[in-house]
């Protein structure tokens, strides 16, 4: 576990110690604080619209944080290849990959650690969003279930994206090829439902499932549905299990 947690501490620093982290932050940041306030802005002007006595409720959580966790699964969509490109891409173009293969470290505790660094710095990017959730809850009276499972399911759904992305990257040493095309594979794994439009009832149930970005609509409304946490576990596991294939077969070319 120590191994992990040095591997994991090293690849944040490295987020760190270059532009990636901070472009990675502010874009972030100023994406959701454009779609916060857009939908802020919404949500106050369909509140002034009811009338009072009228019976009619206002939910912060259905008309407010639930779109706004489904546009930051959007952004996540644009901005986690940023993340993961370099994880094992760099390490090749330098040179380095040799050293970390030839360590006295499992192939299993340099992925995991790899994996848990990523989702650190996602962690961290996430951590932008509460002080927008914390506004509401100073100012009105959201629920906190939805929101604590809506995080949840964020967390997951990141979980699978940095999975994906260290398979593709410790395929190539060229970090732009690896960004473009985990970002090809992350869209299709976002807009693979739409396809399913054209198919049978079966086709479509099953290509539904395989979309990604869907399992996070129950989360958002404050619903933990089992099937949702196999697909993301199952996905993050066998993502970090072709990820091991893939590291075994450099270290027998190397």
């Amino acid at each position: 576990m120590r191994n992990i947690v040095t591997i994991a501490r090293k690849e944040l620093q490295g987020y760190f110690a270059s532009p990636i982290a901070y472009v990675v932050l502010g874009f972030f940041a100023l994406l959701y604080g454009y779609f916060f306030y857009t939908l802020l802005w919404y949500f106050d002007r369909q509140s002034m619209q009811v009338a009072p006595g009228s019976g009619m409720t206002m939910n912060v959580n259905q008309m407010l944080i639930g779109p706004v966790f489904m546009n930051v699964s959007v952004i996540v969509l644009f901005i986690m290849p940023m993340i993961t490109m370099r994880t094992y891409a760099e390490e090749k173009r330098s040179g380095t990959i040799e050293l970390l293969l030839t360590s006295p470290l499992t192939d299993w505790q340099i992925i995991l650690g790899k994996f848990l660094g990523a989702l650190l710095l996602y962690t961290v990017m996430l951590s932008v969003t509460l002080i927008h959730v914390g506004t509401l809850f100073y100012f009105g009276d959201p629920e906190w279930k939805p929101v604590a499972t809506g995080y949840l399911g964020l967390l997951l759904m990141g979980g699978c994206f940095i999975s994906a992305g260290l398979l593709i990257s410790s395929l190539t040493k060229n970090q732009i090829v690896a960004g473009m095309v985990t970002f090809a594979v992350f869209l299709l794994l976002w807009v693979i439902n739409w396809i399913g439009q054209s198919l049978g009832p079966t086709g479509q149930a099953i290509v539904t499932h395989l979309s990604i970005t869907d399992h996070l609509d129950d989360f958002a409304r404050g619903i933990i549905d089992t099937k949702h946490l196999v697909y993301y576990a199952s996905f993050i596991v066998f993502g970090l299990f072709l990820t091991a294939k893939s590291v075994d077969s450099e270290r027998w070319r190397g």
